[in-house]
């Protein structure tokens, strides 16, 4: 360590230029222009090129605006085939399921078409068919807000109210985010 060097204090938020050194007892010049006493063992040395001051004195602006650099969407791109492709249609409505309902009780129809639903969304999924429609009437509103229990699990869909005109007040489309570049 030797005068004009600018040093750092290890214990305290403290920096500045040595400005004397007697035996172990070196003085210090703060920013503020204050002078302080240290012991050298109490003081680290600052290399030029990490002086803090210098980097307080930047344009912090620069430095942000470096910092954030806006991310490139990812643009996902739609073949115009795919685009106009028809939904895969789902019907969970019970008869269509099982041959007889007979002797199945509610929750078991419940468990059944969730499963049924959830197989068809991960195929479809797998095979790349972007939209789904999930026919499950209207009733109680019990089915349907288990799909949406179930679709808020997946990342990469999202739903709502299929088409009214086709399928009425009790379908659910889901839309399926994915890459379809082969």
């Amino acid at each position: 360590m030797k005068i004009g060097d600018r040093v750092a204090v290890l214990d305290e938020d403290l920096i500045g230029k040595v400005t004397s050194i007697d035996n172990q007892s070196v003085t210090i010049e703060t920013n503020d222009g204050f002078p302080l006493q240290f012991s050298a063992d109490e003081l680290v040395l600052i290399s030029k090129e990490f002086s803090t001051s210098e980097l307080l004195d930047a344009d912090m602006d620069k430095i942000l605006s470096e910092k954030n650099v806006p991310k490139k969407k990812k643009s996902q791109r739609t073949k115009p085939k795919e685009r106009s492709r028809p939904p895969m249609v789902v019907d969970l409505h019970i008869h269509k399921l099982v041959d007889s309902e007979k002797g199945m009780a509610p929750h078991d129809k419940l468990i059944l078409q969730s499963d049924t639903a959830k197989r068809q969304l991960d195929f479809a999924i797998e095979k790349k068919i972007q939209r789904v429609v999930f026919i499950h009437g209207v009733g109680e509103g019990v089915l349907k807000s288990e799909l949406e229990y179930l679709f808020r699990r997946y990342e990469n869909v999202k739903y709502y109210d299929a088409d009214y005109k086709e399928y009425g007040r009790g379908a659910t489309e889901v839309y399926i985010f994915q890459n379809l570049s082969p």
